[in-house]
Order: structure tokens, then C-alpha cells, then sequence
């Protein structure tokens, strides 16, 4: 799928932030970036985590930035996830109406099922997963949203001022060990080591022609498995945000994995899980794209 040109010099909240070789980086193209703390002359730290916490001020001073300062060739094997160090990891279920209607259950009325990915399932874009063993390992490709600032009862009128952009992510899920027992284990199903890649940049809300409507989805080998849209969330970002914000506190850094359309592998007929050998393709429409290749449990 086409890739976002790089943002216009003049557009001070227009940016693509990616971690690359474990350093924050601004994006001027797939190939090309710029290293933040080289170019900003020490004024921002090397780790992508530190700048989340003073987003605005290091968004306003990236704008000034000139873009054949600090120049580096970007390799994709070397991304990390952009905000590979966050606090907490949120997992919005059912938050598609296709989705909800493939799993037999209803449609959530006030807030949508929520679980946790554990941090050590986070990786960056292009990556390795072992399947374990004896599990039935499944696909869910998500808009993941990166937190900007910390947030508590933010209403959905201000939410988006709380997000520092928007990545491609997976919700890989292991069924088996998801659905067992006399109560569900989400948290535990879906954080399997890898289980949560996220890339394979940042993009900033200001950079999509509109934030509220991309399209996603993800391929298995060539095979499209999911298609859907953003505009279809049951829950849009800014109403997650708000709702979230007013049972928890929402900190810089933080993601959310907001949920996925139709498509999975449970749902289907006979089902299908990934399989060792496979790739899969996952994107969404102005950020970009991530993959990930199944090795057996050995």
C-alpha cells in the first residue's frame, strides 16, 4: 500500500516518530530519518521511551528540525516498537460490529471488554514468533493509539489532544489457553513472547486526512483474511479515551490496541490458525505496514 510522504515543514504537529536501532528517530521517508538526540544537540534524550513525556514540547521543536540534519539511512530490521517502554498496555474487545456478530456475542452499550497485553509481548514491526505449542494461535490485526499525555476524565470532545499518534498493530491471540478454564484467560491467551507488535512508526492524528476513518487489514501468504474500516469502531478513539480516562489514569506512552474487524480464525468455517511458515501482513491505511513470520515451538 502507498506510504505517507514525509510532513511538510510548516505543519508543527505533522510527524512520523519511529525507535530504530533502540533511538528516537523522526521519519522522513521509509528510508530516511533523523536521530533526535544528535540533531537536537542533546536537548532530547536517545530513548524513544523519554520523549512521550514531554510530547508537545519535543512535537513543536521536531517542526523546526532541519531535514538533512543528522541524517540516517533507516533500516526496517532495526525498528523497535515506537513506544517500546509503556505503563500499561489496554485491549478494547468486541469493538466492531462484524466481530461481535462472527463471536455470537452482543454489542457492548456502554463500554467495551477490557483486558491487557502484558509488556513482554511488545515488538517492533517486523519480527519472528514462535507458535506454542499445542495452542491454536489467531490474528487480530488493530489500530493501536499511543498516549501523549497523561489523562484522567478527559471528555470525548478534548480525547484526541491526549493521543501522540497512531501505529499498526496485532493482537495475536493463543485460543486455547485464551478460553479454558472456568473463566477466560484474555490477558494471559494474548501475551505470548511476541504476541504484540507494534509499528512501524508513529504517525501523528494531524498527518492522516482523517483519523476517525482508515481502512485495516491483514494476509496471510497473499490471502486477505480481514478488511475493515476504522469509521465502523463501535467505540471511535476519542470515546475509548474518555472512557478509559474516567476509571484509570492514561499515561505517556501507554497503548491501546482498540479492537478488530471480521476475519479471525476462531470464527471461521472450518476454523484456521496460523501455521508455522506463514507470514502475515498487517496494515492500516496512511501508517503503514508490519509482518510477522510463525516458527514452530521447538
Amino acid at each position: 500500500m502507498p506510504t505517507p510522504s514525509a510532513p511538510a515543514p510548516n505543519d508543527r504537529r505533522s510527524m512520523r516518530f519511529a525507535n530504530h536501532d533502540g533511538r528516537a528517530t523522526i521519519v522522513l521517508n521509509d528510508t530516511t530519518g533523523i536521530d533526535v538526540e544528535s540533531a537536537s544537540k542533546g536537548k532530547f534524550g536517545s530513548n524513544p521511551a523519554s520523549v512521550y513525556g514531554v510530547w508537545d514540547v519535543f512535537v513543536d521543536w521536531a517542526a523546526t528540525v532541519n531535514p538533512t540534519d543528522s541524517v540516517l539511512t533507516l533500516h526496517r530490521s532495526r525498528l523497535g516498537a515506537p513506544s517500546p517502554e509503556p505503563r500499561q498496555i489496554f485491549a478494547i474487545g468486541l469493538n466492531y460490529r462484524d466481530h461481535a456478530a462472527e463471536s455470537g456475542f452482543d454489542l457492548p452499550d456502554r463500554l467495551p471488554p477490557v483486558f491487557t497485553k502484558f509488556q513482554s509481548s511488545l515488538t517492533g514491526p517486523d519480527t519472528t514468533v514462535t507458535l506454542p505449542a499445542g495452542g491454536n494461535t489467531d490474528w487480530e490485526v488493530e489500530l493501536v493509539v499511543v498516549i501523549g499525555r497523561e489523562t484522567k476524565g478527559v471528555g470525548k470532545a478534548e480525547a484526541w489532544g491526549s493521543v501522540a499518534g497512531l501505529a499498526v498493530g496485532q493482537d495475536l491471540s493463543e485460543r486455547i489457553s485464551q478460553l479454558q478454564g472456568p473463566a477466560p484467560q484474555f490477558s494471559f491467551g494474548k501475551s505470548h513472547a511476541g504476541f504484540a507488535p507494534v509499528g512501524p512508526w508513529l504517525v501523528t492524528p494531524d498527518e492522516l486526512s482523517d483519523p476517525d476513518d482508515l481502512e485495516l487489514g491483514c494476509a496471510i501468504d497473499g490471502d486477505v483474511v480481514q478488511r475493515g474500516r476504522t469509521s465502523d469502531l463501535v467505540f471511535d478513539v476519542p470515546e475509548l479515551i474518555s472512557s478509559l480516562s474516567h476509571g484509570v489514569t492514561l499515561y505517556p506512552g501507554d497503548l491501546i490496541f482498540t479492537g478488530t474487524p471480521a476475519g479471525v480464525g476462531l470464527a471461521r468455517q472450518p476454523q484456521r490458525y496460523l501455521q508455522p511458515g506463514e507470514e502475515l501482513r498487517s496494515w492500516v491505511e496512511g501508517i503503514g505496514e508490519i509482518h510477522q513470520v510463525f516458527t514452530a515451538d521447538r
